[in-house]
C-alpha cells in the first residue's frame, strides 16, 4: 500500500512560488490501476515523481509499504558519462540483480544495439526513455509509475510495453499517468482528475474521463 496524506507540492517561479498540488490524499492499494487525468501543467507528473520519491513534497506525507519504481521513462537518474551497459551494470548492483541477465534483457527490449556501448549523454530523449523503461522491468517491484511518454513510440516497441506491463505484471499496481482517454479506460480501474491542484478520485472511470473532458 502507498498513502499520500495531506500533500503540498509548490516551485519557485523568481520571486513567487506556483502551488501545483493542494492537500492531496490518496491510498494506492496491492494491484490497482490508477489512472491520472489532467492539463499540461495540472500537476501528473508532479504527483507521479512524489509517489516515486524523485521528488520531495513542500508539506505531507508518503508511506510506502510496497516497492516503487522510478517513473518509467524517467532518466534523469543515469550518468551521462557512463554507457548504457555502465548504467545497467550499476542499477543490477544497487538491487542485486545479475547483471548478465539484466543486460540480455536491456539488449533485447531497446532494440539500441551498439547504442548501448555510447555514453547516454549522447542518447536522444527517446533512447533515454527506452534505456529507463528497459531498466525499470528489469528491477521487479510491487507498483509501477508510468508516463505518458512509455505509450508513444513504434508498434513494435508499444507491444513490448504492453506485454511487459500488462500482461506480464498484471497483478501489480500501477499509477498511470495519459491524455488517451482510451487508454485510461482500457487500463484503469479508478481515476484520479487534477485541476486547479486539487485531486478528485473517481471509482466510476467513465465518469472521470467525463469531468475531464469538461474541464
Amino acid at each position: 500500500m502507498i498513502t499520500c496524506q495531506n500533500i503540498y507540492k509548490s516551485y519557485t517561479h523568481g520571486s513567487q512560488r506556483k502551488q501545483v498540488l493542494n492537500g492531496v490524499n490518496l491510498v494506492v492499494q496491492p494491484g490497482e490501476r490508477i489512472g491520472l487525468l489532467g492539463r499540461n501543467g495540472a500537476g501528473k507528473s508532479t504527483l507521479i515523481k512524489l509517489i516515486g520519491g524523485v521528488e520531495m513534497p513542500t508539506s505531507g506525507k508518503i508511506t510506502r509499504n510496497m516497492t516503487v519504481s522510478w517513473p518509467l521513462g524517467f532518466g534523469g537518474g543515469f550518468q551521462g558519462s557512463l554507457t548504457g551497459y555502465d548504467n545497467a551494470r550499476f542499477i543490477a548492483r544497487i538491487y542485486g540483480r545479475d547483471y548478465d541477465d539484466t543486460r540480455i534483457f536491456v539488449e533485447d527490449f531497446t532494440e539500441l544495439g551498439r547504442q548501448l556501448k555510447m555514453p547516454v549523454k549522447t542518447y536522444s530523449s527517446g533512447m533515454r526513455a527506452r534505456l529507463a523503461f528497459a531498466l525499470s522491468l528489469a528491477i521487479e517491484f510491487d507498483c509501477y509509475l508510468i508516463d505518458e511518454v512509455i505509450l508513444v513510440g513504434d508498434q513494435n516497441f508499444f507491444r513490448k510495453c504492453q506485454y511487459e506491463l500488462l500482461e506480464k505484471r498484471g497483478d501489480r499496481a500501477m499509477v498511470l499517468a495519459s491524455h488517451s482517454t482510451d487508454v485510461i479506460r482500457n487500463i484503469c480501474s479508478r481515476a484520479i482528475v487534477i485541476h486547479n491542484g486539487q485531486v478528485n478520485i473517481h471509482d466510476d472511470v467513465n465518469r472521470a474521463i467525463d469531468i475531464y473532458g469538461n474541464l
